[in-house]
């Protein structure tokens, strides 16, 4: 992979100027971090994976993979900004020539924002498949009933790429088959009253909705790729997800094994620092041997995914590892830090939260057991 030290030299400069005390006052009241995004939209850095031709960076999965990293190990919540690039892939792979030209320019200048994904549903969960969310096609458009649930950032983005079904499942020649995924115009839904947005209070600050559709009008000329193929086309763009999740992980994983050991180091109880106890030391040398164990895994997967290479076992993998690693880390931090760790001024306890939602999204840990069980070692499918 390629050496990508100067993107995060300047991506860590722009993170200092949004410090501890500045994700306190956001987390407190739960408010989006407008002020951030939009400096790292300014800076170009959301515009990573668009193509130049677009007015992008046209970088490589692993360039954004180090900007997110980097952006999680200096304090910082990348999950306010990460979906527009793992969403990305979707239209850049699926995409119409028209519609590249009509919409990621703007996406490239952060004159509109492509940050919700329109997938999970309150009865369905995991099982894509079973989502009941219905686009019907009446003439030039679709209309779209239903409703969709952990859409994050849905009140703070331009566009959503949706996922529908358009044929019925009984219809449908397989049980992949009969869905279809659109971009559609948030602001144009919000203002005709056919799209409604509520919030979800959650442990974390992570801006997260329930969206209804009543009715919603999208045009077909926003239908991504071939109708009914949508299913594949998500599919597509999960193992980049994963991987970028992941390297965020590492960076969550990095920021907590740093912090336990400058506080290991300046904390003195007996006469002595408590890093020179044991117990307090091996915690925080397994989460960091975690740590890295789970980082060569993440770039292998990013080699193979930019080599074209089928990388679906080591992204499942990665971004249960790094995790998994993250939140070890964050035990061996707060554990360190003692009842100061459970102090908002230390944001240990903002980070652990945070950190915590990885390992049951985008999936959850024992659907990755799962994908390893039947597709890698060739068990039984158990779902």
């Amino acid at each position: 992979m390629q050496d990508y030290t100067a993107i995060r030299e300047e991506v860590a400069k722009l993170c200092a100027q949004y410090p501890g005390e500045y994700w306190r006052a956001k987390d407190k009241v739960r408010e989006y971090p407008s002020e951030f995004v939009a400096a790292l939209g300014e800076a170009g850095y959301l515009a990573a994976l668009i193509p130049e031709e677009y007015g992008g960076a046209g970088l490589p999965l692993s360039a954004a993979a180090a900007i997110l990293e980097e952006i999680q190990k200096q304090g910082c919540n990348g999950g306010a900004v990460h979906a527009q690039m793992y969403i990305m892939g979707t239209v850049l792979r699926h995409g119409s020539e028209e519609q590249k030209q009509r919409y990621l320019p703007k996406i490239a200048t952060g004159e509109l924002r492509l940050q919700a994904f329109g997938v999970t549903e309150p009865t369905s969960g995991t099982d894509t498949l079973s989502l009941k969310t219905v686009a019907k096609r009446e003439g030039d458009k679709y209309i779209v009933n239903g409703q969709k649930i952990w859409t994050s950032r849905a009140e703070h983005s331009d566009l959503m790429l949706l996922l529908a079904r358009t044929t019925p499942r009984e219809e449908a020649a397989s049980r992949t088959e009969g869905l279809s995924v659109f971009l559609v115009d948030m602001k144009e839904a919000l203002a005709t009253g056919s799209l409604t947005i509520n919030p979800i209070d959650t442990m974390m600050n992570h801006a997260t909705t329930a969206v209804f559709f009543d009715n919603m009008e999208v045009p077909a000329a926003n239908l991504i790729g071939e109708e009914g193929k949508g299913f594949r086309y998500i599919l597509s763009g999960m193992n980049a997800e994963r991987l970028l999740i992941a390297a965020e992980c590492i960076g969550d994983a990095k920021w907590f094994i740093e912090k336990a050991t400058a506080y290991a180091k300046e904390r003195v109880l007996f006469g002595r620092p408590i890093g020179q106890n044991q117990g307090v030391q091996f915690p925080i040398a397994r989460a960091y041997a975690q740590m890295r164990a789970a980082d060569l895994l993440v770039q292998e997967g990013i080699r193979k995914y930019e080599a074209g290479e089928n990388c679906g076992e080591e992204a499942n993998m990665a971004k249960m590892l790094a995790a998994e690693a993250s939140w070890a880390a964050g035990e061996a931090c707060v554990q360190t830090h003692g009842g100061f760790g459970f102090a908002a001024e230390y944001d240990v306890e903002r980070k652990f939260r945070e950190t915590r939602l990885y390992q049951v999204a985008p999936i959850s840990t024992n659907m990755i057991l799962s994908f390893v069980a039947e597709h890698v070692l060739g068990l039984p499918r158990s779902y």
